[in-house]
């Protein structure tokens, strides 16, 4: 095909023939292009550019798919680079021979080097290999851990890194992306996982809040109630009068100030005693990391603020 018909082809296509509108719906599964006005079809030899094969469920798309797996900022590297194996056999499951094995190994050696060769790359892969565990002992999805490698990330372009523990930053970077996303995760419950003083942690939060404008919703005690109630073994109608109990102290501004967990504690215990659940104060302290001081605190303020009456 000429220029001067490619051309020509091209204002067709961009244009319909038969009524002149340019809205053109292009199927690339019949291969057609179908004008949205009247329906004629423009051209009806459009060139396919997915794959070859058909999929008919998620693994056999899967299995089928020929692409490395999607970027990510959990790891190092974002996943990009080739990893070699230790598998000693060939894809019939043939034991390779010894030079073959040799010379993997080789390449296996070099190739790891080559992955870590700045400080930058080893300082990150060992930020991101605590990440992960952190992830998995405090149960955290993988979507926050993504949040927090970023976080970490633009900690470490800004310099933050430089003469303070990595476990720590680490551990502030997920507790930062906890807070954002609202998830009950205390700044203790983290600081134990990543065996670094809470004190560390905290430090490092507030530095990674300062120097990055990173601004924090206001915690919301009733996202700790279904977590303390579960520690607890609180009943499900307790946990909706307890979150009923936050809400009013919420609109008289009885709860600004607060510790949310404590505030938390307090709503189910006094929720546990209008339905006659036998739960003592520190019982529920205990699941939810405060004293006994502190609930008895915030039950005699929420009783008073809301002028709460409950059974002796």
């Amino acid at each position: 095909m000429s220029k001067k018909q490619t051309d020509s082809h091209s204002r067709h296509v961009n244009k319909c023939q038969e009524c002149g509108s340019p809205n053109q719906v292009h199927d690339y599964n019949s291969g057609e292009t179908v004008c949205g006005g009247c329906g004629l079809v423009s051209y009806e030899q459009m060139m396919d550019k997915g794959p070859e094969w058909r999929a008919f469920t998620q693994q056999e798309k899967t299995s089928r798919s020929r692409v490395g797996g999607p970027t990510s900022y959990s790891v190092h590297d974002k996943g990009l680079s080739t990893t070699i194996s230790q598998v000693d056999r060939d894809a019939l499951g043939r034991k390779l021979p010894l030079a073959t094995r040799l010379q993997m190994w080789r390449l296996r050696k070099w190739q790891i080097r080559s992955r870590v060769h700045s400080s930058i790359d080893r300082n990150l892969a060992q930020a991101m290999a605590e990440l992960d565990r952190l992830s998995d002992k405090v149960y955290i999805p993988s979507q926050l851990t993504e949040k927090a490698a970023v976080i970490y990330r633009k900690g470490l372009d800004k310099g933050l890194v430089r003469g303070r523990s990595i476990a720590a930053i680490a551990a502030a970077s997920l507790y930062a992306a906890c807070r954002g996303t609202g998830t009950p995760k205390t700044l203790q419950e983290i600081s134990e996982a990543s065996l670094v003083d809470k004190k560390d942690v905290a430090r490092c939060y507030r530095l990674l809040l300062q120097e990055l404008d990173i601004h924090m919703p206001i915690p919301d005690p009733i996202t700790y109630v279904s977590k303390i109630a579960e520690r607890t073994g609180i009943s499900g109608p307790t946990q909706g009068l307890a979150i009923k109990i936050l809400r009013d102290a919420r609109k008289k501004r009885a709860a600004a100030g607060k510790d949310p967990m404590g505030l938390a504690a307090a709503a189910l215990y006094i929720a546990c005693l209008k339905n006659s659940e036998k739960k003592t104060q520190k019982d529920i302290a205990e699941a939810a990391g405060v004293t006994e001081v502190t609930v008895r605190n915030r039950y005699k303020s929420l009783k008073k603020q809301l002028n709460l009456t409950t059974p002796d």
